[in-house]
């Protein structure tokens, strides 16, 4: 066991890749690095943990470290890689109690992302969240928690003691200030409303969640106002106001006084350990190939460090999701493991519940990018039934597809509705994959029931409607 595999991060793609490596080479050496005491967590289910929908903090994780063990992986929780040499092929490492240099066959940087907070000032007053971490997830829930409550904090292998009783022995926060509308933001928005508070969501543009686009925004809008939501639009959180302690608001529209901040402007990939190593692209995420391959050899990176090909342009993006990240980690254990396999293009392909709206998107949605792409965009947008129109629970269901008009290829698309829209973007994601044209699209045999799907679905509904435009072009 002279030429290890080691990996630095056991989230998603660093235990993905792991274990993979581990199953079809049972006599590789694995050794993972991981600086907090976190492994193998779902980040997307925070928000409906802090609701209350998932009962347990420890519902959240994936696995282990019992059963990372059970694998055969060499884990190591608490340290942090601080420095990597190419030439010498080792990584510096960190742990409580000493500093050691680890040497390596293969490396994967799996390091993740950050969340931002500049440049809003005070984002370090107490009570001021954000949400990309077990620990925040259990301070804010804590914070929501009356005193005399019984509620579920059980970590699992991580103690959360200390923070959980920090709050818990505050007063329950009654209004709460979100600053940013993406993704993270609207979930959260459902979370606080669900518990009785006041929320104020403070978004820089006109809408909320601008990579659906603006029917997908709008719809938005209309749903999280209908669920009670202060919405701040066209905004700018100038600062985060109080002594010590949170107390106000202070926005382009007026202060608001709030007992709790969530900010979720956007995150960062975690790229300062490589940097003066491996080639970046623009999103400061690491480039790789095909394979999940650096521009060094023997260093790949995955997860929401790296960019990946996208399906429609073919060009390096940087696009941090879930399921981005375990299966480029699971393709590059395999290729360690000596069998090769190409981690997949990307295209962005995402879903966003809003109380009852469900939101999809994948590809390129907006003129702006299809043009910087080479295309020459056309799209259309459509509302149509969601079932049959006189089954029960038919609903609008908003899509628009965006086409290249001189060749009719798809290029992307999203959706909005409340009866199953979101699964919906598949249909369209799964066109992407295959270059399929609108026209092509809209020939694609899909089901239909009445008490599923209208005889023309949404998205074929969309893909006629497109279609004689383009044909008209």
């Amino acid at each position: 066991m002279s030429d290890p595999f080691v990996v630095i991060g056991g989230d998603a793609a660093g235990l993905s890749a792991a274990s993979k490596c581990k199953r079809e080479d049972p006599d590789r050496e694995v050794v993972v690095y991981e600086q907090s005491e976190w492994i193998s967590y779902a980040h997307c289910g925070m928000p409906y943990y802090i609701k209350g929908e998932v009962e347990r903090l420890d519902n959240l994780l994936s696995l282990s470290p019992a059963e990372v063990a059970e694998r055969g992986i060499d884990l190591h929780r608490g340290h942090e890689v601080v420095d990597i040499d190419p030439e010498s092929q080792t990584v510096s490492v960190q742990g409580p109690d000493e500093a050691f240099e680890q040497p390596y066959g293969d490396l994967l940087v799996a390091t993740g992302a950050r969340a931002l907070t500049a440049p809003i000032e005070g984002t370090d007053l107490d009570d001021v969240f954000t949400m990309h971490h077990m620990d925040s997830a259990a301070a804010v829930r804590a914070f929501l928690t009356p005193p005399d409550s019984e509620e579920g904090f059980d970590a699992g292998y991580a103690d959360v003691t200390e923070v959980v009783e920090e709050y818990r022995n505050r007063d329950p926060p009654e209004t709460v200030a979100i600053v940013g509308g993406g993704y993270v933001g609207v979930e959260m928005a459902e979370a606080f409303r669900a518990r009785g508070l006041e929320t104020h969501l403070y978004q820089r543009s006109e809408r909320p969640v601008p990579p659906f686009g603006e029917a997908v925004g709008d719809r938005v809008v209309d749903s999280l106002a209908e669920a009670g939501v202060d919405l701040h639009l066209d905004t700018a959180v100038e600062s985060l106001a109080g002594e010590g302690r949170l107390e106000r608001v202070e926005a382009t529209d007026g202060a608001v006084d709030v007992d709790l901040a969530l900010v979720g402007i956007g995150i960062r990939p975690n790229t300062d350990l490589v940097a003066d190593h491996v080639e970046c692209g623009d999103s400061g995420a690491i480039t790789t190939d095909d394979y999940g391959r650096t521009s060094v050899d023997g260093v790949y990176a995955a997860g929401d460090c790296a960019e990946m090909r996208h399906t429609v342009t073919g060009t390096q993006e940087w696009v941090p999701l879930g399921l981005t990240a375990n299966r480029a980690g699971r393709a590059i254990g395999q290729t360690v493991a000596g069998d090769p396999e190409p981690v997949g293009a990307i295209a962005g392909t995402a879903v966003l519940k809003a109380f009852e709206l469900e939101c999809g998107r994948t590809g390129i949605v907006d003129d702006d990018s299809a043009r910087e792409a080479g295309f020459d965009p056309l799209s259309e947008t459509v509302t149509a039934g969601s079932r049959s129109g006189y089954y029960p629970g038919n609903a609008e269901t908003t899509v628009t597809l965006v086409a290249d008009r001189e060749t009719g290829r798809l290029l992307g698309g999203t959706i909005a509705g409340e009866d199953r829209a979101a699964i919906r973007i598949d249909t369209v994601a799964t066109a992407l994959e295959g270059g399929l044209t609108v026209s092509e699209l809209e020939r694609l045999d899909l089901a239909y029931a009445p008490p599923f799907s209208p005889v023309w679905d949404p998205v074929l509904v969309a893909a006629k409607v497109l279609g004689g435009r383009l044909d008209d072009t």
